[in-house]
């Protein structure tokens, strides 16, 4: 996998570079394809930012975090990045997915017209009163 990693203000070391892949070799495990990942670094008066885009099928997956040092601030980036994944991977299996009113529509399951229920016929106090000591 191409890893694409852009730095402003900052020069990319090779610690650096192989931390970021080392993280990225650990997204693969979840096995979604990570299409063109891209990881933007930036120093700040606060500290340093880091940035990562990257490309999922249906969408695509953001984060960021900002830290004093570098390598927690890669550690929480890539924590979020886990978390959204995750997210994106077990969509399909949530209950708001499965129990959803218009699939079940579309399959037939349920229909959107009133169910007609069968008159009931309402007795006033007295007969119920009448009813229930005749029951005991």
């Amino acid at each position: 996998m191409r890893i694409e990693i852009t730095s402003k203000q900052i020069t990319i070391t090779d610690t650096m570079r192989t931390k970021v892949e080392e993280r990225f070799q650990k997204l693969e495990k979840l096995q979604i394809p990570l299409i063109k990942p891209h990881c933007i670094i930036t120093k700040e008066p606060k500290g340093v930012k880091i940035e990562a885009t990257i490309g999922v099928p249906n969408g695509k997956v953001f984060a960021h975090a900002e830290h004093d040092d570098l390598y927690i601030a890669i550690g929480q980036l890539f924590q979020k990045i886990e978390r959204q994944l995750n997210k994106h991977l077990h969509k399909s299996e949530a209950s708001r997915a499965k129990n959803h009113g218009k699939d079940m529509c579309r399959n037939g399951e349920i229909s959107g017209e009133p169910v007609e229920e069968p008159e009931v016929e309402i007795l006033s106090d007295a007969e119920i009163k009448l009813n229930k000591e005749f029951a005991a």
